[in-house]
């Protein structure tokens, strides 16, 4: 039966950390409150020390009928509350492989580098829903080991559980994890032509397809075959979880 210590890998175990890194996060907390109150996501930070949550935004859609302050006071219970079995084991994997792959980044690198993946949670009307989750590291310690990450929730714009990936700012390989095969393997970041980057961004402002034809001269016809073109791209059945993926996926 899995615990909450299975999320915090023995690799990253911190005993302790000096008073020189902890000067560096005095009165962060700040920007971050800021920030959640700017986003339709949800933020919260891990404290891989304490093992637990430091900071919760209040954010109803991914709280499963609690308050943020419940949430953060749950930590890690949360998931093995609100989350199905088959996902738990899921996230459990990703903790697993991802910490792996941490292990090999240069120290100077480590910064740089953000996992995403995507599970379900249980909400409060009892119904699953899939979310994105993204995790980069805050702060390390002097040895390279994360010591607090952000995270960043939102509803998922693929079908279906997993969809593991790791990215690195400023590169265009993207490193997604197959599951089948449990290895890595790296693809280039998915790219957008300007005309479909057009279509949702006006679909974005709520335009029609007609609407969006008149607006960059085009034929009806036209918008809906780039649209069918772009779902094919990006693996969706729709518009709407094709401006999800982009946003979490940062192409608009």
């Amino acid at each position: 039966m899995p615990s909450k210590n299975d999320f915090f890998d023995h690799r990253n175990k911190i005993e302790s950390v000096s008073d020189f890194t902890s000067q560096k996060t005095v009165d962060y907390l700040g920007a971050i409150v800021a920030f959640s109150r700017a986003t339709y996501t949800s933020i919260y930070v891990i404290d891989y020390q304490k093992q637990g949550f430091e900071y919760v935004s209040n954010n109803p859609l991914f709280l499963c009928g609690n308050s943020a302050e419940e949430v953060q006071k749950m930590g890690y219970e949360f998931y093995f509350k609100y989350v199905p079995e088959k996902d738990l084991e899921l996230l459990l994997k990703v903790n697993d492989v991802g910490f792996d792959f941490y292990e090999k980044i240069p120290l100077s690198e480590r910064l740089s580098y953000a996992i995403s993946y995507d599970y379900h949670i249980i909400n409060q009307e009892g119904k699953p829903i899939l979310i994105n989750q993204k995790l980069t590291p805050l702060f390390l310690t002097e040895e390279g080991k994360i010591w607090k990450a952000i995270c960043i929730v939102s509803l998922s714009g693929s079908r279906n559980m997993g969809n593991i990936q790791i990215y690195k700012t400023g590169n265009n390989l993207v490193h997604h994890y197959d599951l089948e095969k449990e290895c890595w393997i790296k693809k280039p970041k998915v790219s957008l032509k300007k005309r479909e980057l057009e279509i949702l961004q006006l679909t974005s402002r709520g335009l029609t397809i007609n609407e969006i034809a008149d607006n960059i001269c085009v034929l009806p016809d036209t918008v809906k075959f780039h649209r069918r073109q772009l779902f094919e791209k990006l693996d969706v059945k729709n518009i709407s979880e094709a401006l999800a993926y982009v946003t979490n996926n940062k192409l608009i």
